[in-house]
C-alpha cells in the first residue's frame, strides 16, 4: 500500500510550523485605484500650502495697509451723533490736505479722537450764541447737526486758527469737547491718524462717511 505524502510545512515567527500559503499580488485595478489617491492626496497638500501662504501673504498685506494707508477705527462716545455712533466700524486714509465738512481722526493724550473740520490754518472762527458757525465772516453750512449749540466754548472769539493746525467740532455739538476748548485746542497736522472715508460696520450702514 502506497504511503501518503505529508503537507509540507514551513516554520514561521517563533519556530512555529505553518503550511505554505500562496503570495496574493494586487490586481492592476487596485494599483491603479491606489497609484490615484496617492496623487490626490499630493494634489490636496500642494492646494493646501498654497493656500495658506496666499491666505499669510493677504493677511501681512492687509496689516501693512491698514497700518501704513488706512487705518481701521471703532467709534466710541457721542461727540459725532448722529452722523457717527459708538459701535461703528470705519475706514480713514492717510492724507495731508483737509477740507472743511471732512472728518477725520487724531490723536490725543494716548487716544485717538474724532471730530470735522471747520477751519484751516488761518481762518476766522466765530460762533454766535445760538452755535452758528462762521468762517472768515461766512456762515457755515452745515446740514450734518441736528441741533446747534455753541458748546463747552473757553477761546476768545473771533479766533484765528494757528498755522499748521485745523480747528475741529463733534456735530453733537452740546456735549462734545473741541476746538473750542483750550482743553484741546486746534489739531496739528501731525497728530493727524486720516480722513474718515467709508463705514464698515454694521452691514446696515455701510457707506460713506
Amino acid at each position: 500500500m502506497k504511503k501518503e505524502k505529508e503537507p509540507k510545512v514551513k516554520k514561521g515567527r517563533r519556530g512555529k510550523e505553518a503550511p505554505d500559503k500562496p503570495l496574493d499580488l494586487p490586481t492592476v485595478e487596485q494599483l491603479e485605484a491606489e497609484l490615484g489617491r496617492e496623487k490626490y492626496r499630493w494634489r490636496f497638500r500642494r492646494v493646501m500650502r498654497n493656500t495658506i501662504y496666499a491666505l499669510v501673504t493677504v493677511a501681512a498685506a492687509a496689516v501693512l495697509v491698514a497700518t501704513l494707508w488706512m487705518p481701521v477705527l471703532q467709534i466710541s462716545g457721542n461727540s459725532m451723533t448722529p452722523t457717527l455712533t459708538g459701535g461703528e466700524v470705519v475706514v480713514s486714509i492717510k492724507g495731508s490736505s483737509f477740507q472743511p465738512g471732512d472728518i477725520v481722526a487724531f490723536y490725543y493724550d494716548n487716544k485717538i479722537l474724532v471730530k470735522r473740520v471747520i477751519a484751516g490754518p488761518g481762518d476766522w472762527v466765530d460762533i454766535k450764541e445760538d452755535g452758528t458757525v462762521f468762517v472768515n465772516e461766512q456762515e457755515l453750512y452745515e446740514p450734518y447737526l441736528v441741533e446747534k449749540a455753541l458748546g463747552d466754548c473757553d477761546i476768545s472769539l473771533p479766533y484765528q486758527v494757528p498755522e499748521s493746525k485745523i480747528f475741529v467740532m463733534g456735530d453733537h455739538r452740546s456735549v462734545s469737547v473741541d476746538s473750542r476748548n483750550t482743553a484741546l485746542g486746534c489739531v496739528s497736522y501731525d497728530q493727524i491718524v486720516g480722513r474718515l472715508i467709508v463705514r464698515v460696520w454694521p452691514f446696515e450702514v455701510l457707506g460713506l462717511v
